[in-house]
């Protein structure tokens, strides 16, 4: 959480841990020999390898918090469901989704209403036990239900510490606050550097703390703006994310308890906030050459928006239903820039994972940004099965998992927040300062896995468009073996230890539009 804590004041004073030399808005299209930067080559890929060819379509999934469909820069490549018909109130194509033109919102209500704010799983997991084992005697428990109540125990303490982390957090926000405004007050003005300050000497003991902070740079109107971001932040975390109380799926008036339960929501398919989805449906495939925004790296895609991931932590079941209705609906690749420490019901995800791998769709997901090992903290969902069977496979063949690159070299190329793993992570893409597409016709630059997944996806529509024999399981493998080696070793991004990139990701490497065309031409 410290870490956390200081990237938000930083980026509110303007001294981004990324900053500092800022690439160029396009800097992931870039080639590393033409233009020295690390990026897919999709500049390169499209002038020498795919000019004068026509691919096919292919239609992609983002399941995420939903899609500005009417964006400037990707209404023109929004799936739209051929079966139905518009505001008719009638299921046309009768796959059981009434009006479901671009998509499907399974976090949404008949009633139109949609969950915006909802609690982590570990909240929801807290909850469900604490009522299960109210009063329980552990003595009396057979062997199964002694290891569900040793759960129990466990998510209570990770429950118990990260609720009084948030609180102890919110009170530091809160204090930095209120010393600011003495501050201000003593000076006599708004605004000021901590060179305005030397004779001022404030009764609040956090005064000190605040003229450390602005010692680093910046003023007092921008560090008000980091601290307010904090304090709104962990504010959030105390009434929505870790309190137990909050409930928000009586909004979709589904029955919770049935994982299976496929058709509630609503055909929302933007949702009350999009800026996440809408950014990374932009990365994919925003209309190329039509000299507006940006440019996606796909040209060749329809986006299917599907809502399941709110401002909390997303459902399993939300998260199963959204994969079976994209695979029921054409889409042969599926983003999923999303993820979680603790599950549900993950037999619920495997099931629907299997589905996906079983019609040859590629299943492309962040492995987030915690500045973990994932190979140590199992992050959900992910390509391990929990029930192989027999004969059945450990793990899903059709799935990515993404880690996210800066545009730095040498040691500092991993993102700081990147997780990694090994084992768990199979290729590292641009996830630093990606422009993109926002609310409104608007464009921001986003940091994260979350934007090297769909980096990675657009690769994959790109290949799957102007190779269509390939199978998903030919293009992950192509994507994999076609990776730009770091020979450089690069810091883990929870020690800082330096290590070779093979100890980071299974491949070693960043993904590359390019090398994965002239690497599919001798499928």
């Amino acid at each position: 959480m410290k870490h956390f804590i200081l990237s938000i004041l930083l980026l509110a004073m303007g001294h981004s841990l990324y900053a500092q030399d800022a690439p160029p808005k396009d800097w992931f299209h870039l080639d590393m020999k033409d233009n020295n930067y690390m990026g897919i080559s999709s500049y390169k890929a499209y002038n020498e390898i795919l000019k004068g060819k026509k691919p096919k379509t292919v239609i992609v999934a983002v399941l995420d918090s939903g899609v500005d469909d009417h964006h400037e820069d990707l209404k023109d490549i929004m799936w739209t469901n051929p079966g139905e018909i518009p505001g008719n109130g009638i299921d046309d194509d009768h796959n059981g989704y009434i009006d479901d033109i671009h998509g499907w919102n399974f976090i949404g209500g008949k009633d139109g209403k949609n969950v915006g704010e909802e609690q982590l799983e570990l909240t929801r997991l807290y909850v469900y036990y604490s009522k299960k084992f109210k009063d329980t005697d552990p003595n009396t428990l057979s062997r199964k239900q002694k290891k569900e109540y040793d759960r129990y125990k466990t998510i209570k303490k990770d429950f118990d510490k990260a609720r009084k982390d948030a609180q102890e957090n919110l009170n530091r926000m809160e204090g930095l606050l209120d010393a600011l405004t003495e501050l201000q007050k003593a000076y006599g003005k708004d605004e000021f550097t901590a060179a305005d300050l030397p004779e001022i000497k404030a009764k609040n003991p956090m005064a000190g703390q605040v003229i450390q902070i602005l010692q680093k740079g910046g003023t007092s109107a921008e560090l008000r703006k980091g601290l307010q971001g904090a304090y709104d932040y962990y504010h959030k975390n105390v009434m929505v994310y870790y309190n137990p109380d909050f409930n928000a799926r009586k909004i979709v008036g589904d029955h919770y308890e049935d994982s299976y339960e496929k058709f509630y929501g609503n055909n929302d398919s933007k949702g009350p906030d999009s800026s996440h989805g809408t950014h990374v449906s932009g990365i994919i495939a925003a209309k190329r050459n039509n000299g507006i925004g940006i440019d996606g790296i796909a040209d060749n895609v329809q986006i299917m928006s599907i809502r399941a991931v709110p401002d909390g932590d997303e459902r399993d079941k939300d998260v199963a239903n959204g994969i079976i209705y994209a695979v029921d609906n054409g889409a042969k690749i599926i983003n999923m820039s999303f993820g979680k420490p603790y599950s549900w019901d993950k037999k619920a995800v495997d099931k629907a994972v299997k589905y996906a791998a079983k019609h040859g769709v590629l299943l492309v997901h962040a492995a987030m940004n915690d500045s973990k090992n994932v190979d140590e903290k199992i992050v959900f969902p992910n390509d391990r099965y929990d029930k192989k069977g027999l004969f059945g496979p450990r793990y899903a063949k059709t799935w990515l998992d993404v880690g996210a690159l800066s545009w730095k070299k040498g040691e500092d190329a991993v993102a700081t927040f990147s997780n990694y793993g090994q084992n768990n992570v199979d290729v590292f893409a641009p996830g630093v300062a990606i422009y993109s597409t926002t609310p409104e016709d608007t464009y921001a630059s986003y940091n994260g896995t979350s934007m090297a997944t769909p980096v990675t996806a657009g690769i994959a529509a790109v290949l799957m468009g102007y190779y269509p024999n390939l199978s998903a399981k030919d293009v992950k493998k192509i994507i994999m073996d076609s990776t730009v080696p770091l020979t450089q070793k690069v810091k883990k991004t929870d020690t800082h230890a330096l290590a070779p990139m093979k100890e980071l990701c299974r491949t070693g490497g960043v993904v590359n539009l390019y090398r994965a065309l002239k690497l599919a031409e001798t499928y």
